[in-house]
């Protein structure tokens, strides 16, 4: 054993606090010292910890077999046997039967067919043959997901792993097989992003006796290829042949040590090398490890302590039926409901604000000047199908006769069709805003989880009044589509006027200018750009308002590629089986290439609101959407455009849709500005008004059956952190 007696009760004395906070069962932010293993699957994780213990007791198999946390606390004694702390008493002395435990406790919380959890195993072995030692067996870092796993298994064992590792008090034990590109280490890329200086990382290298004939990890080992603060050891575990044959791990050790002393690159650090050598290091670097940060974790316990005191010493002559307490608790819980609600619309200066994706009052603002105006857009710019329209419209009013003038009841029929489809784009805004509402609502009521009834009769009083005010303001903007279908302002300041559109359609219509402005810049991923057709690649695009420019990076230097826009639509597209982005193209409807050979560009976002915001940015572009040509008919008619070989009749379209096009510009102007007010002032200020004047006198009138189970459960909550204390 390293060191004196009492630092060798140092490891032990932390075992007991890490039971203690097991068993409480509640979260208690204590960094405790410890070490987490971690590695990918089959780097030989499972069998070093086999071979400290001296035993066979873990999982195998193929795929993921550590599908929990498994705290290992070895402790140095006399007799050897196994205990688990959810079947504290019971001794093990069988570790096959240990090996069983350990499977079906897991497959208890996770199933039967590969779901992984974060509830840990707790696993304390008795042994002569150990030193004093606690360790984290972590699941194996994996790519695919198999079985019933969800499609982001990947992501849920990273995060579990970076729900350990990234504690400053926890060494990580980063294991990588030889004969693997050690530069490439899923355990020492993960461990790098938390210990970026190597401070708390142990480096661990496996399988050193299956590298090719003529290559070593000399330099690895020696500490100069990927240098860490605290060094590698390199090990030799028993092969697939040697578990299935169950050759002894004694003699595995013997063969362990004769490689490293007979090894031409290895025999002068052999005596640095080895699985008892590394289980030496571990048990003096965590005892020292926990000498270093025992006066700062002295400091946090005693700190909670009197916390933990005060509070008691305040409920000793509690009283549950005590109106008074009754009130102050359920005011102090909605007052910190109205300041986070208005923080979550409002936006707050606070630390913890969401730094991983947009919400509340953010999401509100993309959905009132990104998405609302694309859904205009989009509804308004099916330039085709809206030509098809203007013509049937002027035949039909002229009938048998020859029409010789533009007729303007095609115009206010033209116009009228499509102001009322924006009541569709006006009504869905509504729906997303609600729905955003009730996002915000679930997350503030989050802290009154201890008191579910009072939590839910909230949300029920809140979410019925914003539906009472969702309908006000749908039969709002119903109410505005009315007014203006009610009456055609020809005589508003902007219109275009009949001369003016008769003058635009005989002359050649002149581009509008707007200079080249830069409208938006980020990453996106082309996908038909590759050195064979399918490949795909991340690049960095600058959008103006004349081109789509991309670069190699950020900074802007190394040029691919500039795309005029000129005459481009934009369209979505299949992402294919599997796939979790979001793609849309770039295309020309005269069927030209875009560029070099290609049809259309293919583009990506890892996000539906990513694309939409694209999306957006390419409208102030002038690239808008476009739907397919049709066919030609048997009246020489494209069954898409209604257009006809009639030159009188095309100046007549022609004319219309100028007319169409500047009053709808008027229209949709006033919606984009109206139906973000009328939303905000009918529905999330009324939604906020309510909670900070309605909401208390609704929940006392409610019933006082939930006050009673309120109080109800604080008694339960009292007399539980008595029985804790």
């Amino acid at each position: 054993m390293a060191g004196n007696e009492g630092m060798e009760h140092l490891i032990p004395l932390v075992n007991k606090l890490q039971d203690a906070f097991t068993q409480l069962g509640v979260s208690l932010s204590l960094d405790l010292p410890q070490i987490a293993v971690i590695g990918g699957q089959s780097a030989g994780k499972s069998s070093v910890l086999e071979n400290f213990v001296g035993r066979d007791f873990l999982p195998r198999g193929s795929g993921i077999v550590t599908r929990r946390p498994l705290v290992l606390q070895l402790v140095n004694s006399n007799v050897e046997y196994g205990e688990f702390l959810h079947c504290k008493g019971k001794k093990f002395t069988d570790f096959e039967a240990i090996r069983k435990e350990i499977e079906d406790e897991t497959d208890r919380i996770t199933g039967a067919n590969k779901g992984i959890s974060p509830v840990p195993i707790n696993l304390r072995v008795y042994s002569p043959h150990v030193l004093n030692l606690t360790l984290i067996d972590l699941p194996g870092m994996t790519r695919v997901p198999v079985g019933d796993q969800p499609a982001d298994i990947e992501h849920q064992i990273r995060d579990m792993i970076l729900s350990f590792i990234r504690k400053e008090n926890c060494l990580i034990l980063a294991v990588t097989a030889a004969n693997q590109d050690v530069a490439t280490s899923d355990a020492l890329k993960l461990a790098k992003e938390v210990d970026p200086e190597g401070m708390r990382t142990i480096g661990v290298i496996t399988k050193l006796d299956l590298m090719d004939e003529g290559t070593d990890a000399r330099d690895i080992l020696e500490n100069k290829t990927l240098p860490l603060r605290r060094g590698y050891v390199g090990v030799v575990n028993r092969s697939q042949r040697d578990i299935e044959g169950r050759k002894d791990i004694k003699a595995a050790l013997d063969a362990e040590r004769k490689f490293f002393l007979s090894h031409p690159s290895y025999r002068h650090m052999a005596e640095k090398m080895g699985t008892p050598y590394l289980q030496r290091v571990l048990n003096q670097q965590l005892t020292n490890h926990i000498r270093d940060t025992l006066p700062a974790l002295r400091e946090k316990l005693q700190r909670q302590l009197l916390s933990m005191e005060k509070e008691v010493e305040e409920y000793k002559s509690f009283r549950p039926d005590d109106p008074s307490r009754k009130t102050k608790a359920m005011m102090q819980m909605i007052q910190q409901l109205q300041t986070d609600f208005e923080q979550n619309i409002e936006g707050s200066g606070s630390a913890a604000v969401n730094t991983n994706e947009l919400s509340g009052g953010a999401r509100i603002n993309r959905l009132f000047h990104e998405r609302f105006p694309f859904e205009i857009v989009k509804m308004e710019f099916d330039e085709k199908e809206l030509r098809k329209e203007i013509a049937f419209a002027i035949r039909n009013i002229h009938g048998i006769r020859v029409g010789l003038f533009t007729p303007d009841m095609a115009f206010e029929a033209i116009v009228k069709r499509q102001i009322a489809r924006l009541k569709e784009p006006s009504l869905k805004c509504v729906d997303l805003v609600v729905s955003e509402l009730g996002n915000v609502l679930r997350k503030c009521t989050e802290k009154m989880g201890r008191f579910p009834a009072l939590r839910e009769e909230t949300e029920r009083i809140i979410n019925t009044h914003i539906r009472e005010r969702e309908q006000k303001t749908k039969e709002q903007l119903i109410l505005l589509v009315n007014v203006e279908l009610a009456y055609m302002n020809t005589n508003h300041e902007d219109f275009i006027g009949f001369t003016n559109a008769q003058q635009k359609a005989e002359s050649t219509a002149g581009k509008r200018t707007i200079g080249n402005q830069v409208i938006r810049k980020g990453w996106m991923c082309i996908h038909n750009l590759g050195i064979m057709k399918g490949g795909s690649r991340d690049y960095w695009f600058v959008l103006t308002s004349e081109s789509l420019s991309w670069y190699k990076d950020e900074e802007e230097r190394d040029k691919k590629y500039m795309l005029h826009l000129d005459g481009l639509k934009i369209k979505d597209i299949d992402p294919g089986f599997m796939s979790r982005r979001h793609m849309f193209a770039l295309f020309n409807p005269d069927q030209r290439n875009v560029y070099k050979d290609y049809k259309q560009l293919e583009l990506s976002c890892e996000g539906q609101e990513e694309v939409d915001s694209w999306k957006a940015s390419f409208l102030r572009a002038g690239v808008y959407p476009d739907r397919s040509s049709g066919s030609v008919n048997g009246d020489g008619e494209s069954e898409s455009s209604g257009q006809s070989i009639d030159p009188q009749l095309e100046r007549q379209v022609e004319t219309i849709r100028n007319l169409v096009d500047s009053y709808m510009k008027i229209v949709t102007k006033t919606f984009r500005d109206l139906v973000p007010k009328i939303i905000m002032h009918l529905t999330i200020n009324s939604a906020k008004d309510f909670i900070y004047s309605d909401l208390l006198p609704s929940l006392y009138a409610s019933c006082d059956q939930i006050l009673l189970c309120f109080m109800h459960n604080c008694a339960l909550i009292i007399l539980q952190e008595k029985a804790h204390y």
